[in-house]
């Protein structure tokens, strides 16, 4: 089979199911492994799939944003874990920001409750911080229904009052050379906003959001070192060179 076939078949065995395991592929291309792994590489860098353990996944849609309710359901036991370690981070006597982000979300029971500021646009995080007494301010601007964040010029212009000296952002894509990217661009210059205002930056990013590539960028990779939970070493060496990727294990 030529190679334009093979990446046709491919193409089309993952636009059906999603996601497709390279013994599937071995299996319908007759192909070698080394050939299917080449393969799935130059897709993936032409962008018109992920790489995944043992296999390869669709892309998502630029423009596709889950709501709140649905990304505080998906992946919770990883994206614990690595709040659980975020959260470690954090000294007495630091001013940090959480963004609206769901694994942020998880990350306030494990928050030093004494001696810390906390700035957010994250409306779903304030019962927790009211109810253990962390100091807490709340940026202004338009309230969006669909991920409980606060955006828009109002909040940029609220946001400039502070510095951090940590950040802590969640994020929908994480590509090598795309970096850092979320569907809605108002909420990409708010975060945008907070790496400029901080002296640490984090993206918290289970492993399901690398090579994902969506609507609005952020910022380059280099601007902010990344907490995820599991990583192959193919993809993890994609960005090593690029940024610092604390790998967090049970």
């Amino acid at each position: 089979m030529l190679t334009p076939e093979r990446h046709q078949l491919i193409l089309q065995l993952i636009k059906e199911k999603s996601i497709v395991k390279i013994q599937e592929l071995l299996d319908i291309t007759g192909a070698s492994e080394s050939t299917i792994r080449r393969d799935l590489t130059v897709l993936e860098e032409e962008k018109f799939l992920k790489r995944i353990h043992g296999g390869a996944a669709r892309l998502k849609g630029k423009l596709q944003e889950p709501s709140m309710n649905e990304k505080s359901s998906k992946n919770l036991h990883e994206k614990r874990q690595i709040a659980k370690f975020a959260a470690s981070l954090i000294e007495e006597g630091d001013s940090v920001y959480l963004d609206a982000g769901s694994t942020i979300k998880e990350m306030i029971p494990f928050l030093p409750a004494k001696d810390i500021v906390v700035v957010t646009n994250g409306l779903m995080h304030l019962p927790e911080l009211m109810d253990r007494n962390i100091e807490t301010y709340v940026i202004g601007g338009y309230a969006k229904p669909k991920t409980n964040a606060v955006i828009g010029r109002g909040a940029v212009a609220s946001l400039e009052q502070y510095r951090f000296d940590k950040c802590f952002l969640g994020v929908n894509g994480i590509h090598p050379h795309s970096g850092f990217t979320t569907p809605d661009q108002e909420e990409a210059m708010i975060k945008s906003k907070a790496i400029f205002l901080s002296r640490e930056t984090y993206v918290l990013a289970d492993e399901s959001k690398f090579s994902e590539i969506t609507f609005a960028k952020i910022a380059d990779l280099q601007e902010a070192a990344i907490i995820t939970n599991s990583l192959d070493e193919d993809t993890k060496g994609q960005y090593t060179s690029k940024t610092t990727i604390k790998v967090v294990t049970p």
